[in-house]
């Protein structure tokens, strides 16, 4: 049940057989010449959308813009504070929880640490406020690379590389302009760079080159499928 399009009556009967949502979070971010600034954001609505197809699920329309520092002075990227971030997500989640809801699924799209951080503090805090509620925070990438490990080719592969441009391949392909090369940035260890565009010029880190909507439409089936056995998990007990 994707909420932006139902109804209020719609809604109502979802939650007398579905008492979970998922929360996608993706991000305004760079990823290379080649992949739009809503790549993150994709990836995220997608795959709730197909497990919204296998089972009962409420899916909350995603939340475009992250924390985004590596990327920052990348040209269209655009960065919320960690502390916007957490508090949109706690607002959201009361929000939703007073219309019925006690299982929540908040998947990242964007895997930036700080990012990541914000969001799990912000649900540690939530389940301490709400005893009622169940709460999982994961990062769409991490499963995708845990998931499809079989299927990528490249090592060290990270942002709108091999796994990102697959993925939009097969969901967006009109999106998709052409193939950046393939990078691999180096940061200096343990110094706080600037302008980190200057040790990450082309945005890409791992090789889009081994990108393909076959692998795109599998990983994604892939990662689905570990968000229904999430949501199964959460429904089958209090945590």
């Amino acid at each position: 049940m994707l909420i932006e399009n139902i109804t209020m009556e719609e809604f109502a009967q979802g939650l007398e057989v579905c008492k979970t949502v998922y929360i996608p979070f993706g991000s305004v971010e760079e990823h290379g010449s080649h992949l739009p600034l809503s790549t993150d954001t994709i990836e995220a609505y997608e795959v709730g959308k197909r497990a919204a197809e296998r089972i009962p699920l409420f899916v909350a329309p995603p939340i475009h813009y992250g924390c985004c520092r590596s990327t920052s002075r990348h040209p269209g990227t655009v960065s919320i504070s960690t502390a916007t971030l957490k508090a949109l997500l706690k607002d959201i989640v009361r929000s939703l929880h007073a219309q019925g809801l006690v299982n929540f699924v908040v998947l990242t799209g964007h895997a930036g640490g700080s990012h990541r951080m914000a969001l799990q503090d912000a649900g540690e805090e939530l389940i301490q406020e709400l005893p009622q509620i169940n709460m999982a925070v994961v990062t769409e990438y991490e499963l995708a690379k845990e998931s499809g490990a079989h299927l990528i080719e490249t090592r060290g592969d990270a942002h709108a590389g091999e796994i990102e441009t697959s993925r939009i391949m097969h969901s967006h392909p009109h999106l998709v302009k052409g193939l950046a090369p393939a990078e691999y940035p180096n940061f200096p260890i343990g110094i706080l760079v600037r302008d980190k565009r200057s040790f990450w010029p082309g945005g890409v880190w791992g090789d889009p080159g081994k990108a393909s909507a076959e692998k795109g439409k599998v990983l994604e089936s892939l990662v689905a499928d570990k968000v229904v056995e999430l949501v199964k998990a959460l429904e089958s007990r209090r945590w």
